[in-house]
């Protein structure tokens, strides 16, 4: 049943001497090697928050020189409406749903990832790669879960969905209730290094980056940033910090802070495309830019409507950048669909890496339309989301859609805002893409009795639409 929607249709920087590049990043660079592979991922970053693709109050110019140095995916989603359930899609390759832990949002203490499901890094390292994660898991904690058990050699970040940007060691923890999950962690202790969280993250994956030009070994590198996840915490902003008592997501924050915020992982992600050239890397390494979910308060969705939380395009609709120089031609865009799942078979194709056949990818293999070697293919994608009792799906360019009660059917190509309810007007379509949704439905885990179900807290879904 998982091919049944499987259907036809920057960095810059000081050029580098010759003479500073390792002799086994030379080979590297000459092709033939298995890439090696950065995946970046922001938290809570919204579709329009990026100066290249609409933000105009403030400007991200080394996400923008990626984009214009590969690919830019103008309709890139993200598996669901929240963080933990996307992140289990996009490391499985599979629909959150066919796992208990996919079901629910937040995760619970004694959930998470099972150890013996086969994941992306997983299958990376049985093919060779030295796997890292730097920054944010949010897939259950210690000891029955955790990146070390699902694939990954080395984490340093967090286990749960935030922390502190300032206070994430064990003695200055924001609130005891959750300190397990908000500690910073360097492989399975806590780390005392002092700082700005999105700092340290990127710290830790050049210093990855600067050892693996010593070696052959090729590398994936999860780098899943914080940032602009709350708490609303700018690189300047330390008096903030210490004015927090409790993870509280209605805590504080304005457009300033989160401009500030964005543009520091900007200027991050610019330091670690910088050390990719410098160690003679950039030219044999697929680059990944993407969001775990649509925007929260202070991001900007244009066109699309709708927060994190909502099935409305503007809550799963995200950004999608990916660059790989001599495969992907520079300053392109291109209208594929793709989402979370995707990443996992058009990433281990590039690197020549076998799925397991025990459990195989509801993700498509995008490789050869990322790389232009083939046409874009129409998809059907399906979500839901237990909070408001919503679902959708899409299917090519229509989107059946039940959100706060309410059922809808609207053309994407046409009319990107969900404004012009069509269901009346196309009352057969509406009824195929219903009954389809259902079957879909039916091949996924139901969700439990005591799942996460209260109304988002984002506002009223009729405030949206």
């Amino acid at each position: 049943m998982h091919n049944w929607n499987r259907r036809a249709v920057l960095a810059g920087g000081a050029a580098i001497g010759a003479a500073s590049i390792s002799p086994a990043a030379n080979a590297k660079q000459q092709g033939g090697e298995k890439p090696n592979i950065l995946f970046i991922m922001a938290d809570d970053l919204g579709y329009a928050d990026l100066s290249c693709y609409g933000r105009t109050d403030f400007e991200t110019p080394a996400i923008d020189a990626l984009a214009s140095d590969g690919l830019q995916l103008m309709q890139t989603y993200a598996n669901s409406a929240v963080c933990s359930a996307t992140r289990t899609a996009l490391i499985t390759g599979r629909y959150q749903y066919r796992l208990p832990f996919g079901l629910q949002e937040p995760g619970g203490r004694n959930l998470g990832l099972p150890p013996d499901h086969p994941t992306l890094p997983s299958l990376l390292k049985k093919s060779g790669y030295k796997t890292a994660l730097i920054g944010k898991w949010h897939m259950g904690a210690p000891p029955e879960y955790g990146p070390l058990k699902s694939g990954y050699d080395s984490f340093y970040g967090i286990y749960g969905g935030g922390t502190d940007y300032f206070r994430h060691s064990p003695d200055n923890t924001v609130s005891e209730n959750y300190a397990e999950q908000t500690v910073l962690i360097d492989q399975d202790a806590p780390a005392l290094d002092e700082g700005y969280l999105t700092d340290l993250l990127a710290d830790r994956a050049i210093n990855i980056i600067e050892d693996s030009a010593k070696s052959d070994t090729p590398f994936f590198v999860s780098l899943h940033f914080t940032s602009p996840h709350w708490p609303w915490i700018g690189p300047n902003d330390e008096q903030v910090s210490e004015t927090l008592t409790d993870l509280n997501h209605e805590d504080g924050g304005n457009i300033r802070i989160f401009a500030s915020m964005v543009k520091s992982m900007d200027a991050n992600i610019e330091r670690v495309l910088h050390a990719l050239k410098r160690a003679g890397l950039d030219q044999n390494t697929i680059v990944v830019f993407t969001s775990d979910n649509g925007g929260e308060r202070y991001s900007d969705v244009w066109p699309f409507v709708g927060v994190k939380g909502e099935l409305l395009e503007g809550g799963i609709r995200v950004p999608g950048i990916v660059r790989w120089p001599g495969h992907i031609k520079k300053n392109r865009r291109s209208e594929q669909v793709i989402t979370s799942m995707d990443w996992m078979p058009t990433l281990l194709a590039a690197a020549g890496a076998q799925q397991d056949p025990g459990f195989p990818s509801d993700g498509e293999n995008l490789l050869d339309q990322l790389t232009g070697q083939a046409p874009a293919v129409e998809r059907k994608l399906c979500w839901r989301f237990k909070a408001n009792e919503q679902s959708a799906i899409r299917d090519g360019d229509w989107k059946y859609l039940k959100i706060g009660g309410f059922e809808h059917l609207f053309n994407l190509a046409e009319d990107e805002r969900e404004r012009a309810d069509l269901k009346d007007k196309e009352p057969e379509r509406f009824a195929q893409l219903k009954t389809a949704y259902q079957e879909w439905d039916a091949t996924m885990l139901p969700y439990p009795e005591d799942s996460y179900s209260h109304d988002v807290k984002k506002g009223n879904y009729s405030d949206r639409y």
